[in-house]
């Protein structure tokens, strides 16, 4: 009879833990900002133009309106993409992540005020950190951001 064995890649703590909070704020970032969408200039611009190879075509208007497309469906996919790998974490893991990260507020609370006042009852640091530590792991791998320990070297 064959075992079949999975082994879980070997993670670098730090700098997962980096890039899952830079994700997190630019999904806040997005979340919570309106998307100012560009627009065509219609002045003519006072400066000195030199002209060289004509047979280059510009489009400004499309442009403008591929970016403002392509911008807002990225800002929608990463927040949907964030909300759904929360969704899939455990209860207390994504009660972490909901209050300490993704709501409007987080960027003005603390460690200490989450793990002291918002969890009730009230956790210790070392069991926030452990259920902090989880979160980041696994949401790492979900959004395929994790930084193997071998991408180090």
């Amino acid at each position: 009879m064959k075992q079949l064995s999975f082994v879980l890649p070997e993670i670098d703590r730090k700098a997962t833990q980096i890039r899952v909070e830079q994700h997190l704020e630019q999904y806040r970032l997005f979340k919570y900002l309106i998307f100012e969408e560009r627009e065509a200039s219609i002045t003519a611009g006072t400066e000195i133009r030199y002209h060289g190879p004509t047979n280059v075509t510009s489009d400004q208007t499309s442009n403008i309106a591929i970016y403002n497309v392509d911008q807002q469906k990225y800002r929608e996919n990463l927040i949907f993409r964030t909300e759904k790998a929360v969704d899939r974490l455990p209860k207390m893991e994504k009660f972490l992540i909901q209050e300490r990260y993704l709501s409007s507020e987080s960027e003005y609370l603390t460690d200490y005020n989450v793990y002291s006042h918002k969890f009730q009852p009230p956790i210790s640091e070392k069991t926030y950190a452990k259920i902090r530590w989880k979160a980041f792991y696994k949401l790492a791998l979900n959004l395929n951001i994790a930084v193997l320990s071998s991408e180090e070297e």
